[in-house]
Parts: C-alpha cells; sequence; structure tokens
C-alpha cells in the first residue's frame, strides 16, 4: 500500500529511522506513470485554457507552476493568495485529467484531504464564538452517546488537539460505511480509548471529522449537517462557493482526476497504530476518494473538494484576525489564541511512527522548515497539510493566506523534493516577504 500521510521531522527511535529509509525510496515504474501522463500537457495549448487574471503577483507564480509541471514533478495545480485582504495571486496551471486533456482552469475542484480539517476545525470554533460550544466541556455534554467505555471525561480540546485517545477507525470499515454519517459516529461513538483522555497525543487521522461534525450538528440551533454548516455559515458569507464537503451533482465535471505517486511502505513497517487510524479499505487515495459517492459523501476529516481560490479567502479571513472584506466569521480575541501550541507538542506521535506533530490548540497545524509545512514557514503560521501535498496556510505576521490545490499524490522527502514549497517561495518572492 502506499503510505497516505506526508511525514517530516526528525523521527525518534530505531523503528521510526528504519521506516522513514524505506518510506522515500522511490518507485521507478510510477514516477515513469506520472511523467507519462504529464508529458501530454506539451499538446495542449496555453489558448485552449482560461486565461488567470492580470496581478501583479501572478508572472513568478505562474512561471513556478509551469517549470513544476515541466519537469514533471505536477500534473494540474492551482495557487491563490491575499495579503492584507486583498486577492494578489490567482494561477493556475496543467491538466486536471492527461486522459482526455481537459485543462486546470481557475474552477477546477482538488480533492484536498485533511487541509479538510481546518475548514471543520473553524466550525466548532464558531459555535464555541456563539456560546453553542465550549472547549473545555466534555463531548458527551452534547453527544450523551460518546461517553461510551470510558470516554465521559474526553473535552472539545482533547478532539481538537489529537488527545482523545481515538485514533482508530470502527472495525470492518468499507467506502460505503465511509458514506453513512449515522453509522459511522454510532460506531465511533463506541469506540474503546487507547488513551485517558487528554493524557497522550495520538493523531487523529480520520476520527477528526466526525467527532467534530458530529458536534456541529448537534450545538447548531438548526442541527444542519457539517457540510451545509460550512456552505451556509462560511461558504456564502465570504464567497467562497467552492468549499465542498460532500458534492452536488452539478460540480462533479470540475474534479480533477487524481495520480497517486506516493511512495510506498512495506506493511510490515507501517505501525499498528497507523493502520488503525486509515484503514487500506478507506484509504486516502484516488480508488477511494475518486467514488461518485464518496465525493458526494461528508467525510468531513478528508473529503474536502476545494479550489484555491475559495480556499484562500477562508484562509484570509483567519490571517484577517476573523474578517475579511467586511464580513466577520470569528471574533478577534479568538482568532488571537489559534496559533497558540497545544501542551506537550513535541510529544512523540504513535500514530505517525512516533513524530512529533507541531498542532496548536485550535486544531490547525503550524508552519515550519521540514515537509509537508515548510510551505507555510513561519513557525507562527497557522496552516494544515493534506495527503499528497496539498497546504493552505494564514500567516498573521506577514498577512498573507495562500491556498495550494494540485492532483499529483506525493509526499516529499525533503524540502528539494517538494514543488509546492518552490511554489510557496515565488508566492513570497513575488510579494517581497
Amino acid at each position: 500500500m502506499y503510505l497516505n500521510v506526508v511525514l517530516q521531522y526528525k523521527p525518534t527511535g530505531a523503528t521510526s529511522t528504519r521506516a522513514s529509509r524505506l518510506l522515500f525510496r522511490s518507485k521507478a515504474p510510477l514516477r515513469a506513470q506520472v511523467a507519462a501522463a504529464t508529458s501530454t500537457r506539451a499538446a495542449t495549448s496555453k489558448e485552449t485554457r482560461l486565461t488567470p487574471p492580470m496581478l501583479g503577483a501572478n508572472p513568478p507564480v505562474q512561471r513556478a507552476i509551469d517549470d513544476a509541471i515541466a519537469g514533471g514533478r505536477e500534473i494540474g495545480i492551482q495557487v491563490a493568495a491575499y495579503h492584507r485582504g486583498r486577492l494578489v495571486v490567482d494561477a493556475w496551471g496543467g491538466l486536471a485529467d492527461p486522459a482526455n486533456g481537459r485543462p486546470v482552469d481557475g474552477e477546477t475542484l482538488f480533492n484536498v484531504y485533511s487541509v479538510t480539517k481546518a475548514v471543520a476545525a473553524t466550525a466548532v470554533h464558531m459555535l464555541v464564538d456563539r456560546g453553542r460550544l465550549d472547549y473545555d466541556a466534555p463531548v458527551a455534554t452534547w453527544w450523551p452517546e460518546y461517553a461510551a467505555h470510558g470516554k465521559g471525561r474526553t473535552t472539545l480540546r482533547d478532539v481538537l488537539t489529537h488527545r482523545a485517545g481515538i485514533p482508530q477507525m470502527p472495525e470492518g470499515m468499507t467506502p460505503e460505511r465511509l458514506c453513512d454519517w449515522p453509522w459511522m459516529t454510532r460506531a465511533i461513538a463506541e469506540l474503546t480509548p487507547l488513551a485517558e483522555a487528554g493524557a497522550k497525543t495520538m493523531y487523529l487521522s480520520m476520527t477528526f471529522g466526525w467527532i467534530l461534525g458530529e458536534l456541529v450538528r448537534r450545538a447548531d440551533p438548526d442541527h444542519r449537517s457539517l457540510g451545509r454548516f460550512v456552505r451556509e455559515e462560511i461558504a456564502a458569507p465570504l464567497g467562497a462557493p467552492d468549499l465542498w464537503i460532500g458534492i452536488p451533482d452539478a460540480v462533479e465535471p470540475r474534479i480533477a482526476r487524481q495520480f497517486d505517486a506516493m511512495r510506498p511502505l512495506p506493511a510490515e513497517h507501517l505501525p499498528p497504530l497507523y493502520l488503525a487510524s486509515m484503514p487500506p479499505a478507506v484509504a486516502l487515495g484516488p480508488a477511494v476518494f475518486e467514488r461518485p459517492e464518496v465525493r458526494r459523501a461528508e467525510v468531513a476529516g478528508v473529503g474536502g473538494i476545494f479550489t484555491a481560490r475559495s480556499e484562500a479567502r477562508f484562509w484570509a479571513m483567519l490571517a484577517g484576525g476573523g474578517e475579511l472584506d467586511g464580513v466577520r466569521l470569528l471574533s478577534e480575541g479568538l482568532v488571537a489564541t489559534l496559533n497558540t501550541p497545544r501542551a506537550h507538542s513535541d510529544e512523540p506521535d504513535p500514530v505517525m511512527f512516533g513524530f512529533p506533530i507541531p498542532i496548536t490548540i485550535g486544531g490547525y497545524w503550524f508552519g515550519g522548515e521540514h515537509p509537508p509545512v515548510c510551505s507555510a514557514k513561519n513557525p507562527r503560521a497557522i496552516c494544515h497539510p493534506g495527503q499528497g501535498g496539498s497546504i493552505g496556510w494564514a500567516d498573521p505576521d506577514a498577512q498573507l493566506a495562500v491556498a495550494i490545490c494540485h492532483n499529483r499524490l506525493f509526499n516529499p522527502a525533503t524540502r528539494d523534493e517538494d514543488a509546492i514549497l518552490t511554489i510557496a517561495e515565488a508566492v513570497r518572492g513575488a510579494l517581497k516577504l
């Protein structure tokens, strides 16, 4: 199988070191397949694409995009950025589907995987701001069934900081069950925790989304699903129409085809908790997430399908202290707390090969020097990476918000291998940041 999460930083212990060596071993046939697909771009003239708008920062970013595609490091990609609340980059390139030559344009949709977690967390923060949720109250306050098997003391903050103790997915996972919200939430409520609430970091690779999504549904006065709440309370007010957690039929033709170039790791070297958190039957990749029913389901932590334009507006709202273009979604005071480090941030995570995960108390990741967060760079920036390299971030110091979406899923071992970093640096360079 392919590794489903980009790993970064230095692992701890002999097992993690061995895993890292294996993780970053090249798979030549797959690379050749991707290179062959990318070569079809030469037959697609720039005249057949919708032309990116004339923004001052676009040309260097467009060059970085075109270079990454020409070098076989990307297939199709979008980049959008806001600086001080103003759109400064809106660029794209490559192919949404090399099989039929369909080009990427500004409205192409991409699977962003765990970037979805940032949107889910923000929905929760909005309900906290409105007095409907409380970070320090038990999840069972709103969801009594969640208290089963000793989870009664688990707080919302424990979930946001990945210290809820239930990284494992329910037994018997299938793509069909992934799409069944009532089944998933009942099964998650019945899970037995692997550690006492708050005691240990265990990354909630997939369970995160259903826990937060069910809290949104129960705490919202209208009992809206997470997907509907995001559409009505985040996407519509921000003028960001393409933040989909569960797509309608009409947008499906705009979705880019995914290409899995993730480097494999032999199953015997995958930690048991890693496999439990992302079972192979529902692995994060095109085999599952290009299924029509999965695209339409509210897979709340990893199922987002976004455009860079809409996602960048979301991050710009956070970079602007909770407000964009006169629309305020979060109080400035609450947003100011979101880049506070969680307790024990340097603790190795047994789900993630013993790597420490740089997570804030708000459920976002921090920028840093290593993949997958080096594109965000600033250690005070809040961001979220997704399977295969998609990322978005809000840098409060630079007042910069960026979203990068693409369809070549890849896990870079180093900064030099990270094509997304090259494009992120082009954004900062164009803005002289």
